[in-house]
Formats: structure tokens, sequence, C-alpha cells
């Protein structure tokens, strides 16, 4: 069966006005998207401000993104901090997240590593794959909580495992070095071929130099010129650096 938006949205306008919560965050999300109505920031902001201030947390943990980026209302740090708290003691995982974040850079409130650690571990509990490499890049400094590789390492594999590129490119880093896990530098070499095809440019450096000198792989030099030049495409300076030595 079709849908049709536009009387979508005025379903939803009229259940919206009479204090539907759910309305009016359906409502909110049409204005977002336009559609069955225009793109409005502001009313999709007004829309989600109802639906947050009845206690949605989908509606509290988008006014938060609202407030952050300043879409149809003034950017107000302090404000999208105190919405994303909100949504994030009912649990949602997105908002446990960007409290990690703003604690951490102190977006809003005052740094707070120790709180930006407790906030990573909520949405990493929940499988947030950003969360558990932040969490694991926290543990592995001891940056908010005491130094444990051996947790950094376990942390930063379930976000490597669940295809979070810049989980994978650390995950090889470890292996290569031997933090937290011995050193593997086959396993290495695997990790960072996921990074590196995600594009990752520091992981398609590491890669062409391992093809170079046959680290955990055999010796390919013309897969190690490959990743070299696809890292050095990039911008990355060990890429261009290597890339003139081995290259007449």
């Amino acid at each position: 069966m079709l849908v049709d938006k536009r009387k979508a949205a005025e379903l939803f306008q009229k259940a919206a006005d009479q204090g539907h919560v759910e309305a009016q965050y359906n409502l909110g999300v049409m204005y977002s998207k336009g559609e069955g109505v225009l793109v409005d920031k502001t009313k999709e902001a007004e829309w989600y401000q109802k639906a947050a201030d009845q206690g949605l947390a989908e509606a509290q943990l988008n006014l938060g993104h609202i407030y952050s980026n300043g879409d149809g209302v003034l950017v107000d740090k302090r404000k999208a901090a105190e919405w994303y708290q909100k949504a994030a003691y009912q649990g949602i995982a997105m908002a446990q997240y960007n409290l990690g974040v703003i604690y951490s850079n102190g977006d809003g409130v005052l740094v707070d590593k120790t709180k930006a650690a407790e906030w990573y571990q909520k949405a990493a509990d929940k499988g947030h794959a950003v969360a558990q490499n932040n969490l694991g890049y926290m543990y592995d400094n001891g940056d908010g909580v005491l130094v444990d590789e051996s947790k950094a390492a376990e942390l930063i594999q379930k976000a490597a495992d669940q295809g979070y590129a810049n989980a994978q490119y650390n995950l090889g880093l470890m292996y290569a070095n031997g933090d937290g896990v011995s050193v593997d530098k086959l396993k290495a070499a695997e990790w960072f071929q996921k990074a590196a095809a995600q594009g990752i440019a520091e992981a398609q450096y590491n890669l062409g130099r391992m093809y170079y000198l046959g680290e955990g792989v055999e010796i390919n030099k013309s897969k190690a010129v490959e990743w070299l030049t696809n890292a050095a495409a990039q911008g990355n300076s060990e890429a261009i650096a290597f890339l003139e030595q081995i290259v007449d």
C-alpha cells in the first residue's frame, strides 16, 4: 500500500496538537526529512522539544543533536549536554556515547575523564562500537581509568569485530607492538588490511610497509607500492617518505 506522506503529516499534526508524544516526535522527524511537509529545521526543533519535555528519550537524543549542531536553534553546548544526559539516563546508547565525548572534550561541561569513561562504558556495554574503541583507548593510556592494556585490547577487539575501521587499525597496532596482546604480525597485517580497505591511511601505510618488509605477509613489492600510494594520496607523510626511499 502506498503511503501518503502528506496525509500522514496532517494526521500526526492533529495528534501532536493534542499532546500525543509519539506524534510530536514523528512530526519532528517529518520536518527533518521533508516527508509530507517542507523541510523546516525550526519546526523540527519545536516538535522534538515538545516530545522531549514529555520524557520521550528518542526526542531528547535528537534535541541534543540539534543544540549541538545549531539546527533550527542557536548552538548551545550546555543544553545539548543536558538533553543527552536525560536520554542517557533512559538507556539510549548513542546519548551515553555522546556524553562520553562531551565529558572528554569539555563541550558544555567541565572536562571530566572519569565521567567520560563511565558513560563510554555504559554505551560500550550496549555494543556501541565507537564507545568500545574510545574506552579501549582510555584504558590503554590511563585516561580517566587505570591503565589496563588487556582490557583495552578486549574492548578494541569488540569494536573491530563490528567493522569499525579505526578500531581495526588500533587492533593492528596492538598486535604489531604487543600492547595488551602477544605480538602477532600475521594478525596485525590482517587487521591493517581490514582498516586499509575502509580507507584508513595509517593502516594503508602500515600494510604497505609490511608487504615491503615481509612482516606477517609474504614480501610483495607490488602490493606494498599500491597500499603506500593509497596512503600517500591521502597525505600520509610516512607513506610519502617511505615511497621516496623505495621507488626510483
